[in-house]
């Protein structure tokens, strides 16, 4: 009976293991077809706007956005948003990481708010209705990225409380209304309800040209302020309109782990406390509002927030010689990766660190060194 019974289970267990190989070529063969799924290739721009503060329509019928066509493939793992309110806080222009990752949700159907630095509003707004963005707008089945409302938004101040009085008075403000965090929220819970999606695209040291050594409390606390407490801040406020199994993400960048000089004013502390509270929030939000929290580590970009640091064409250059695949990082390629990571396809990963960087991360040499490239 006992060499029986052996024979038995093995034979089970050969039937299990052929099963659970068949099974996992399938799986290959689905992700293998996601790129498909997405439109793979670059996020190009997009058409209809709705960009002014009174622009989107709530949610009583039809859903405003509807950038990916209405019949879908069977095949594959298609990212599919539709039915999903996104919120991005940080959106300027139409060159930045906040961008591309609007675009990538827009292509998977969701529809997009966004939160605008006050400064920069009217600039935005105005881009968005002449149709400068038009051609940046495109979304892979040629429609245009539509959004809904641009919101003024200050992460720095939590509550009208917060705001200074030369803020309050200061010009570059004036016209502008209920843009604190706490305001923002607000505004969007009474014009549209709720939202799934919480993007942190935002980031501000007023000192990043100095060394760390000469970099001063108040520069370093601002870099703290606007680039990592800003996260915290906006999941507080819009983690009660944030229906269950929603998502958050927030960008940040290698110098949190390694030492980048020139990154100063205090951006890298600000960044490795942003990944740190990343995983607290993570346990917090997910244990009261069943959101995920997740951070994108991305490598280096040209848009022209980045251009402040003054070298940023020296980090790509570098990126791209020593980085295993030795090729353009574009925005997109992060936008696609927030798209997944917000999405059902992703419903078991929070708390992560997310490298985008064409594998960057992973080197510890540099491979254009004189002192190592005679070895390679």
């Amino acid at each position: 009976m006992a060499p029986c019974a052996t024979a038995g289970v093995q034979m089970l267990a050969a039937r299990l293991c052929v099963s659970a190989s068949q099974s996992m070529l399938a799986s290959r063969a689905a992700v293998s077809r996601i790129d498909l799924a997405l439109g793979a290739g670059s996020f190009a721009s997009c058409p209809r706007i709705s960009c002014s503060r009174s622009l989107g329509s709530s949610r009583s019928g039809a859903v405003a956005v509807r950038a990916v066509s209405g019949e879908r493939s069977s095949s594959g793992l298609p990212i599919d948003l539709r039915g999903k309110r996104a919120f991005i806080a940080g959106v300027a222009d139409d060159n930045g990481y906040g961008w591309a990752i609007a675009k990538a949700l827009a292509a998977a159907g969701a529809e997009i708010l966004v939160g605008t630095w006050v400064p920069a509003l009217n600039i935005f707004e105005t881009s968005l209705r002449r149709g400068k963005f038009d051609e940046s707008r495109k979304l892979p089945d040629g429609s245009l990225m539509e959004i809904v409302k641009v919101y003024p938004l200050d992460a720095v101040y939590d509550s009208p409380e917060d705001v200074p009085e030369d803020v309050k008075t200061n010009k570059r403000y004036a016209g502008s209304s209920n843009w604190t965090v706490k305001e923002a929220a607000e505004l969007v819970k009474k014009e549209y309800g709720s939202i799934d999606i919480l993007v942190h695209s935002l980031a501000n040291g007023p000192e990043v040209t100095k060394p760390l050594l000469e970099t001063s409390r108040s520069g370093y606390l601002a870099a703290i302020s606007a680039s990592s407490y800003s996260f915290v801040s906006l999941l507080k406020h819009f983690l009660p309109i944030m229906n269950p199994g929603g998502a958050s993400i927030s960008l940040t960048y290698i110098a949190s782990e390694r030492t980048i000089p020139g990154y100063g004013g205090g951006m890298s502390s600000a960044k490795a406390a942003l990944e740190s509270d990343t995983k607290v929030l993570a346990f917090e939000a997910g244990r009261k509002g069943k959101i995920r929290v997740n951070t994108i580590s991305a490598g280096p970009l040209g848009s022209r927030a980045a251009k402040a640091i003054g070298f940023i064409e020296k980090m790509i250059e570098y990126s791209y010689v020593n980085a295993p695949l030795q090729k353009e990082l574009l925005a997109d390629v992060v936008g696609n990766t927030a798209a997944f990571l917000v999405s059902p396809l992703a419903s078991a990963i929070t708390g992560s660190t997310v490298y985008v960087d064409n594998g960057l991360n992973t080197m510890g040499l540099a491979v254009d060194s004189p002192t190592v490239s005679s070895l390679l």
